[in-house]
């Protein structure tokens, strides 16, 4: 027998229990995000494991991570990260750099040329500047 609530009692109803609590749909804090996305890509994280165990989906966490990649969600940096560094013969045809070298980062097509007095701390701010635009 089916009985809309709003309608008039058809029978035995005798009592309506209400349940009060959240209702699936969670805001999450930007940094609470970013350190579950940042534990997520952790070597040996699976994200079915990190989503469970914050009592997420799978589904939801992979969306962030996309986001992430795409600059949308900062994630912390615990380490210092490296990048490769190779050093090429200097051609004849390109200027000699000046006594202190240079640094020179290549990305997306762009040269970002440091020179090599520039503290290091200055280098890594650019290169998490670069990290940032992709």
């Amino acid at each position: 027998m089916e009985q809309h609530l709003l309608g008039e009692p058809l029978g035995n109803t005798t009592r309506l229990e209400v349940l009060e609590g959240p209702t699936g749909r969670r805001t999450w804090p930007v940094d609470v995000k970013g350190r579950i996305v940042a534990e997520s890509f952790e070597p040996g994280a699976r994200v079915a494991d990190v989503a469970r165990r914050h009592g997420m989906a799978a589904q939801h966490l992979s969306t962030w991570r996309r986001l992430a990649r795409d600059g949308k969600i900062v994630v912390p940096v615990d380490e210092p990260m490296f990048a490769r560094l190779e050093i090429e013969p200097q051609d004849e045809a390109v200027p000699e750099p000046s006594t202190d070298g240079f640094v020179e980062i290549d990305t997306d097509g762009m040269t970002v040329r440091l020179s090599g007095t520039t503290p290091a701390g200055r280098i890594a701010d650019v290169v998490s500047a670069l990290s940032a635009r992709r």
